[in-house]
């Protein structure tokens, strides 16, 4: 119900009323200008607050052509990959007085394209973006880059040059690790389930896989490669088929971990032991597979590190001469690193 009451927002011109001093010097001591005092800052900052102050960061942003927001686009927040590093790259920039606008692609590449529109029109000074599997085209992106606008693309980037700054994790070498680990503990039948080749990661994660059996004259056997979503859904349906009848595999090493997780809950359904019958690794490091019964191998691919060197290349780039490209031309490796467990330890008979 209307009361006739008039409201309105309490703006700059009203703290300097109330403190009696010059807008001028409210708004320097609001964006923590040095020459400002600290008395004469707390007291700005308790006045705002009292006065429920609320800056109006959007015509700031038109004044300066800066807005101190960096757009994210992932595929899901959901996957253990993605939430730590948007959780280290909003705690870094944070830091350094940026907002992070996080959306979600949910792995469509409409949605994809309809968020960089967004984002685009909402003037974020920087775009960040893990692709979805099936982004062959990133045309979408050009806005920002023919504006000046920096791109990083991380995990998921681009397979062919594209001018925006690239940080990823090195996929070939942690398949080639995670092969070879089999290899070393006897296994000569591996098989594969790998993601859609549309994408980098799957790419650089079979040559790694085909690389390590080719060095030691192991056979790649079609019916045991698969690429496909890598849900569980699809890892049962793949494990069912290898394992119908006949010749089945020793070994497998599994894209991500929800597949290799899948696989020890088959292998328990089927009486298959693990790691005796069936060695299992898998990719990424994810929580569950230390707890997991038996505890997964899997390839640490260390996500805070990543979103580190996402914040730095950022930094770098923002603070850069405008005449300068807006992006770093040789791509951002992290290091991956093999985690040893029980799933394809020798050690301990009838683990399952």
């Amino acid at each position: 119900m209307a009361t006739g009451k008039k409201t309105y927002q309490n703006t700059i011109l009203d703290i300097a009323e109330a403190l009696r001093l010059s807008p001028a010097t409210i708004s320097r001591a609001l964006n923590n200008h040095p020459y400002v005092k600290e008395k004469t800052r707390k007291d700005v900052i308790d006045m705002a607050a009292k006065l429920g102050y609320r800056r109006n960061h959007m015509a700031s942003g038109l004044r300066s052509n800066k807005s101190r927001t960096v757009g994210l686009i992932v595929p899901r927040v959901s996957m253990f990959f993605h939430a730590e590093v948007i959780t280290t790259i909003q705690n870094d920039l944070h830091k350094q007085g940026y907002s992070l606008i996080i959306c979600q692609s949910n792995d469509s590449v409409s949605m994809e394209r309809e968020l960089t529109e967004t984002l685009y029109a909402s003037r974020v000074d920087a775009l960040i973006a893990a692709c979805t599997l099936q982004t062959v085209d990133f045309s979408h992106f050009d806005k920002f880059t023919e504006n000046g606008t920096p791109v990083i693309f991380y995990d998921r980037v681009p397979v062919e040059p594209y001018r925006a700054t690239i940080v990823k994790g090195d996929d070939f070498n942690g398949a080639y690790q995670a092969t070879s680990h089999l290899i070393a503990a006897g296994c000569k039948k591996i098989a594969h389930i790998s993601g859609p080749l549309t994408s980098n990661l799957y790419q650089d994660r079979a040559a790694g896989f085909a690389k390590a059996m080719e060095e030691h004259g192991l056979e790649l056997i079609p019916d045991w490669i698969f690429h496909q979503e890598l849900s569980a859904e699809n890892a049962m349906r793949a494990m069912r088929e290898m394992f119908a009848g006949g010749e089945v595999p020793d070994a497998l090493f599994a894209d991500n971990d929800t597949t290799a997780i899948a696989a020890i809950q088959f292998a328990i359904e089927k009486g298959i032991t693990v790691p005796d019958a069936l060695k299992v690794a898998g990719y990424s490091n994810d929580p569950r597979t230390a707890i997991i019964t038996p505890p997964i191998t899997s390839v640490e691919q260390f996500p805070e590190t990543v979103g580190k060197r996402i914040v730095e290349a950022l930094t770098a780039l923002l603070n850069s001469d405008p005449a300068e490209p807006a992006y770093i031309t040789k791509a951002v490796v992290v290091p991956v690193q093999l985690v040893s467990r029980m799933s394809t330890s020798t050690i301990n008979k009838n683990t399952i």
